[in-house]
């Protein structure tokens, strides 16, 4: 963050801070108002931890506390709005600049696009129909076929836990199991080649959902505990013993909000692509993702994978539920509720660098994104998902 931009946060925090009192809390909301730096590493040591291991001096200190303190005055300004559908809260990225958190989190290179404010038609006022036969609510952590939220670390990764995660679930789903098995994304990240450039260069530097299902579908995919996620690091043959399988995968239609929630509430979680780089959700701690505030834009630069796992409504507000990879210390648990609208209701936005999604090598043509942080744009799930074993003595998935 410039120190421009640090002023401008402080500034803004002073502005709305008479407004605390009278905002009223939403459920798990906290009180920032005397919240400190050094409660801060209490709560997070493992932001000292690295910034030790880094080379921490006086001067690193005093950067990273003006830091905070202008992410803290963004946040208590955010939270003092009586009209906030949604709450900021501490987390492993208070002490970052938005760059930071963008070139770590996100695809998304760090200076980009992508800032607070919403891009596209304006959306209509919240209150989504739901298409005919569906349930009013739909959340598969209930049927145990959901593992544990996991955390990719500095590792632009995101696709590989979108894919997996999707693929445990419709693993688990396929084999009527009461609970989903942990797959390996180390696999996909180090294995997987990316010839076309889809996403990303591969790895860590990103690649598609997509893609992930194909490799899959060819080589299978190996247990955590036999194939575990470090980042960053080359193929090791010796580690990869497929568990699972796939035949292929499916794309929805592009923005079509029956599509996908037909999908997620018929067939199972869905991975899906986003735009997550906006400094809302570097700071988000929990409520309906949405609605009014500086903060509470996201912009349609698709440039991060999670996995959709339902939708509901609370209080009057239609909601998404998506499960992140940033761990349980961020947003509710790992999971953030973005604001849906309704079809024909989303609103829509550009993608100008759409290579940061799903677009491959040379593809820059910028592309119409639909829903909240371009929700709707791109989503996809496994068919065919199963376990497999291999001969010991061929190797040759039976």
């Amino acid at each position: 963050m410039s120190a421009r931009s640090m002023r401008a946060a402080a500034a803004l925090g002073a502005l709305l801070g008479a407004g605390a009192a009278r905002a009223a809390p939403l459920q798990g909301e906290r009180d920032l108002s005397s919240y400190t730096f050094e409660q801060y590493h209490r709560e997070f040591p493992e932001r000292r931890w690295s910034a030790l291991a880094a080379g921490w001096t006086a001067q690193v200190g005093e950067l990273r506390q003006g830091i905070f303190e202008a992410n803290l005055a963004a946040m208590r300004a955010h939270n003092a709005d009586p009209n906030k559908t949604w709450f900021a809260a501490p987390n492993e990225f208070t002490d970052w600049t938005n760059d930071e958190f963008r070139a770590a989190r996100t695809s998304r290179p760090s200076g980009g696009g992508g800032g607070e404010a919403a891009v596209g038609a304006a959306a209509a006022a919240p209150g989504a129909a739901l298409p005919a036969g569906l349930p009013d609510s739909v959340d598969w952590r209930s049927k145990g076929v959901v593992t544990p939220v996991k955390n990719q670390g500095g590792c632009g990764s995101c696709w590989a836990f979108s894919a997996v995660e999707t693929l445990e679930s419709f693993l688990a789903i396929g084999e009527g199991a009461t609970e989903a098995p942990v797959l390996s994304e180390q696999q996909v990240v180090s294995c997987m080649a990316n010839p076309e450039g889809c996403g990303g260069s591969g790895g860590c530097a990103g690649a598609t959902q997509g893609q992930a299902f194909n490799y899959t579908s060819g080589v299978g995919l190996s247990l955590e505990s036999d194939y575990p996620y470090r980042g960053s690091g080359g193929c090791s043959a010796s580690k990869t013993k497929p568990y699972a399988k796939n035949d292929g995968f499916v794309k929805l239609k592009v923005n079509d909000y029956t599509d996908l929630m037909t999908a997620v509430a018929t067939k199972g979680p869905i991975a899906i692509s986003l735009a997550a780089g906006s400094f809302g959700w570097q700071l988000y701690g929990g409520g309906v993702f949405g609605g009014r505030g500086k903060l509470s834009g996201c912009g349609y630069d698709q440039d991060h994978g999670v996995q959709l796992v339902g939708y509901g409504t609370d209080s009057g507000k239609d909601y998404w539920l998506v499960r992140n990879s940033w761990g349980k210390g961020w947003g509710e648990q790992g999971y953030i509720r973005i604001m849906r609208y309704g079809d024909g209701k989303e609103p829509c936005g550009t993608d100008e660098t759409p290579q940061d999604g799903e677009a491959c090598r040379g593809d820059t043509k910028p592309r119409t994104y639909c829903g909240l942080c371009g929700i709707l744009g791109s989503s996809t799930y496994p068919t065919g998902a199963r376990k497999v074993h291999s001969s010991a003595s061929t190797g040759i998935l039976v």
